[in-house]
Order: C-alpha cells, then sequence, then structure tokens
C-alpha cells in the first residue's frame, strides 16, 4: 500500500505544503511573504496573519498538483518547532484539524531535522544519492549555525552550534547597516560577485571546539565601516561590492574551517550543507572546493530545498509514520531551536 505523507511548514514566514508519496516528492508549494521586507525583518504577527490566508489555499494547491485527494493520505505532518510561536500555531492547529477530519494519524516534525532531511528528498525522473551514514551536516540558516553529526535518520547529535549571532544573523545585520534590503543575504551574495574578498581584513574569532561566533564579526564591520566613514563619507556606496565579497569570504571561512576540523578529528568523509544559507554561493562553492581538496563526499541541496519548505517536513514525517511515531494531539507547539 502507498504511504502518502502531506507536509506542512509554517516556521517562520513561508507557508508551505507539500506531498511526498512513497518517499518520492508530487508537491511542493510555497506562498512567500513579502509584507515584511519594508520592515527589515519579518514581524511575528504578520507572519501569522498572513499564514491563516495562506495555509488552506496553499494546501489545495499542494494536493491538486500531487495528483492526490484527501482521503489518499496516510498521515499528516506538520513543523511542530522551533519557530515563531504564532506561525507555529497557524500550521499546527490546521494540521491537527485537517488529520482529525480525515482520522489519520498526525506527525510532528522538527523544523532542523527536516533540514538536515531535505537530502533525503526524492524526485521522479531524478537519480537520488543521499548521503551515507555517518555524515556531517553544516547547518546554517538566519537563525541556526551547527556541525550535525548524523548516524540515522533520527540520530543526531550537535556537536557544535553558535554560542551568540548565527550566519544568517550576521549577513542580515550587517546588510542593514549598509542600506541593503531585507533578507540581506540574497543582496550580499549577489553583490559580493562584483568585489574584491581580500579588499579588507576583518577580525575572526577564537572559539574552543567546533562551536561558532558571529556577534564580533559583526562589530569588527560596523567599526570599520565607521572608521572609514570618517576619512570617505562616500565610503559605502564606493565601496559596497567589496564590502560584501570580504564579509561574505569571512563567514564561509569561519563556517568552513570548524567543519574542515570536525571531519578530520572524526574521520568522516560525507558531508552536507543545509539551510537558508547553503544557497550562498561561496558556501556552495567551498563545498565543492572541499571535496575535490579533501576527498569529502559533498551534498549540497537544490535551491528550492534550502529555503524553508513542506518537502523537507514530508520526508520526514514519511520517515517516522514508517516508524510508527505518531503525534499526541494535545502535543503544543515549541519555539526554541533544539534538534535531536
Amino acid at each position: 500500500m502507498d504511504i502518502t505523507i502531506l507536509g506542512i511548514e509554517s516556521s517562520c514566514d513561508d507557508t508551505s505544503a507539500a506531498v511526498i508519496q512513497n518517499g518520492v516528492m508530487l508537491s511542493n508549494v510555497t506562498a512567500n511573504q513579502d509584507v515584511h521586507k519594508a520592515y527589515g525583518g519579518v514581524v511575528p504577527e504578520l507572519a501569522s496573519r498572513a499564514h491563516q490566508q495562506n495555509i488552506i489555499p496553499v494546501v489545495d494547491a499542494a494536493l491538486n498538483r500531487a495528483g492526490i485527494k484527501r482521503e489518499d493520505l496516510s498521515a499528516v505532518a506538520f513543523t511542530r518547532g522551533p519557530g515563531l510561536m504564532g506561525s507555529l500555531l497557524v500550521g499546527t492547529s490546521f494540521a491537527k484539524g485537517f488529520s482529525q477530519s480525515l482520522n489519520i494519524p498526525l506527525v510532528d516534525v522538527n523544523h532542523l531535522q527536516g533540514h538536515v532531511l531535505a537530502h533525503f528528498i526524492q524526485e521522479k525522473d531524478t537519480p537520488f544519492n543521499p548521503p551515507k551514514f555517518p555524515f556531517l551536516c553544516l547547518l546554517v540558516s538566519g537563525g541556526n549555525s551547527q556541525i550535525v553529526l548524523v548516524k540515522s535518520h533520527f540520530e543526531m547529535e550537535v556537536i557544535g552550534q553558535t554560542i551568540d549571532d548565527a550566519a544568517g544573523e550576521a549577513f542580515d545585520k550587517c546588510a542593514k547597516v549598509m542600506g541593503l534590503p531585507y533578507p540581506g543575504g540574497p543582496v550580499i551574495d549577489r553583490l559580493a560577485k562584483e568585489g574584491d574578498p581580500k579588499a579588507f581584513t576583518l577580525n575572526k574569532p577564537s572559539i574552543e571546539g567546533y562551536n561558532y561566533s558571529f556577534s564580533g564579526l559583526k562589530t569588527s564591520f560596523l567599526y570599520m565601516i565607521r572608521d572609514e566613514l570618517k576619512k570617505n563619507p562616500n565610503f559605502l556606496e564606493e565601496r559596497k561590492n567589496d564590502l560584501c565579497a570580504v564579509l561574505q569570504s569571512t563567514v564561509v571561512d569561519i563556517l568552513m574551517q570548524k567543519l574542515r576540523k570536525a571531519a578530520k578529528e572524526l574521520r568522516i568523509n560525507e558531508v552536507a550543507v543545509a539551510g537558508g544559507v547553503s544557497a550562498n554561493s561561496a558556501l556552495r562553492n567551498a563545498f565543492v572546493e572541499h571535496g575535490e581538496k579533501y576527498g569529502w563526499n559533498v551534498y549540497i541541496p537544490k535551491f528550492s530545498f534550502t529555503t524553508d519548505n513542506a518537502a523537507m517536513i514530508a520526508i520526514t514525517g514519511y520517515y517516522k509514520f514508517q516508524k510508527g511515531e505518531y503525534c499526541d494531539i494535545a502535543l503544543p507547539p515549541f519555539a526554541k531551536a533544539v534538534i535531536g
């Protein structure tokens, strides 16, 4: 019998629904929220309201594109956390009601595990080459920078993480200083291609183990701009591309340095990247280069699987469904970032 999972993702500002059947993605629909650009960041209340408006049309579109009727579904998987509580409540409430109306199991998914397991999404007529266990996954997004040791689909250990700002936050906050629009990461990536990554030098953190820190980098970047503006009021406009290139190069160097350390000490050559920042071109290039230099087997997700999407929730739900790990309808969403 076919196992058909409807996945629902509403952890932040993207409303997404996907259908996966027997591990193969049939549809993945996402509605973005442009309203937040005017505020330089996600406004939780506005995000919640947009989710309420979008969730029914998005789920309907996902089922239609997949050619699946509601009665064909085996279970409903949803993001239970971490994320914005108001946004999570919308997706959680819908998933609970939908599963109850169809009398099918409810499967809760950890959003961060979903990002890691995005590498296991199969697509029709596309070669399927997932990472082999155990593997290391660099999980980088707007709010998280972690190195995860993945021993199985559900045995994951965070061996390193940021002690303050995440890589994505560093991009967004520095972009704001430069007067760039939100989200800052994609804009910095675009402008960096026209800049010189060696034009300036930024201080790098010295943190023990596999942990990260980006708060000091952000401060160093701010002070450098302040000092240069004293000498040249037009500095920002004249050197914006160089600033973006230097910032991006430094962030990627910091990320890869700890990942190299972990891969060498743990003797693991299966290495993946996941999360929104994995769309960054310099980081993707760094993975390819490291694969060639250090003999890593690298796994880089499609762009559509880097950002928050329901396909990664559905595939995680698929594996949990096979193990019979269902969710009690009384369980509430959670906001704190945890994995494992």
